[in-house]
């Protein structure tokens, strides 16, 4: 028996982060990047190696390049918290497993540490290699909170819904995580919204930057537990933007959302004190050639609108003397 499953990156349109303190987001996946999961029946349970998991090379100088553009962590330690996290749940809720093991191997096209969701897609497409592999159905609803607790009870990764949620039910998805319908039902209240209902949209990113999101929020989730007064009303303030862009989209008036982009960039930066001049950078000059815009995720990514093809090819050339690639997402549909 042989199981494929794949998961897209995604771009946070709206409200990031305050996916992880109770707030309202929107996100899209996008088809042009994916991690694959391939299973297949096997003796013994194995992870096969991938590229990004390499411990062997020609030179200090070549692991020096590897390290820089794949970090220290490779893709290995994603598949075993998953594997764990899967059994675990089926352990809590009486599912028994068949005594059948297999081998797993991965594959993944994601930019790694720009903010569009590398991990978390890694660890959907596991799940849904060993869902489909043991006959195990986890409610849709559910997933999302089984991928984070894979990420952030076995891995230590600080990170919200958001990205599990979209990965999960793909397209464009409004999220409301509301504290008091978290409490009662356990996961947060998922709209899905027609992608053809989005203005134009671009995603650029740089290909020199590598800093996992673990490292991003970390500060700004202890200054949020300690009722930082600043920030708890920042988090409120991202949800309003994703209120007002989720009904702009609903009015087919998608062509209007530019501005709440570039609300949502300012008041992460009067939060964020050590935001990355790269990144912020990335944001200036796709401004400076017509786009509203902010980060798609953590930072080394951003996503925004533009008004014409004119437009387009001006922030094209605004990036053209830097390590940077400047696309059209093809949004992947639910």
């Amino acid at each position: 028996m042989a199981v494929e499953a794949m998961a897209y990156a995604r771009a946070g349109l709206i409200g990031n982060p305050s996916d992880g303190y109770f707030g309202k987001t929107i996100s899209f996946t996008i088809r042009d990047f994916s991690a694959k999961v391939s299973l297949y029946e096997h003796p013994e349970v194995e992870i096969v190696p991938s590229r990004r998991d390499r411990s062997t090379y020609g030179s200090v100088r070549e692991l020096v390049e590897d390290v820089k553009a794949y970090g220290y962590y490779g893709g290995i330690r994603l598949i075993k918290a998953t594997i764990r996290g899967f059994v675990e749940y089926c352990d809590q809720n009486g599912i028994v497993l068949p005594s059948r093991n297999f081998s797993i191997r991965y594959r993944t096209t994601i930019p790694r540490h720009v903010g569009l969701a590398g991990s978390s897609a890694l660890v959907t497409a596991a799940l849904r290699c060993l869902m489909e592999y043991y006959e195990v159905d986890i409610p849709k609803v559910v997933q999302p909170n089984v991928i984070l607790g894979v990420e952030a009870r076995e891995l230590g990764i600080s990170a919200g819904l958001q990205d599990r949620v979209i990965q999960v039910y793909q397209g464009c998805v409004y999220m409301d995580f509301d504290r008091a319908v978290m409490d009662e039902h356990g996961h947060g209240r998922y709209e899905e919204i027609d992608p053809r209902l989005l203005p134009d949209l671009f995603i650029a990113y740089r290909t020199d930057l590598a800093e996992g999101s673990e490292v991003f929020h970390n500060d700004i989730r202890e200054r949020w537990g300690r009722g930082e007064e600043e920030v708890v009303q920042a988090m409120k303030d991202f949800a309003a933007y994703a209120d007002e862009v989720r009904s702009l989209l609903l009015a087919n008036r998608g062509g209007e959302i530019g501005p709440w982009l570039d609300r949502n960039f300012e008041r992460r930066r009067s939060i964020y004190t050590a935001m990355s001049p790269r990144n912020i950078e990335l944001v200036e000059r796709a401004r400076g050639a017509g786009a509203h815009c902010k980060f798609a995720g953590s930072g080394g990514a951003i996503v925004g609108t533009y008004a014409d093809e004119a437009t387009l090819e001006r922030i094209r050339q605004a990036f053209k003397d830097t390590p940077s690639v400047v696309l059209k997402p093809e949004v992947a549909l639910a």
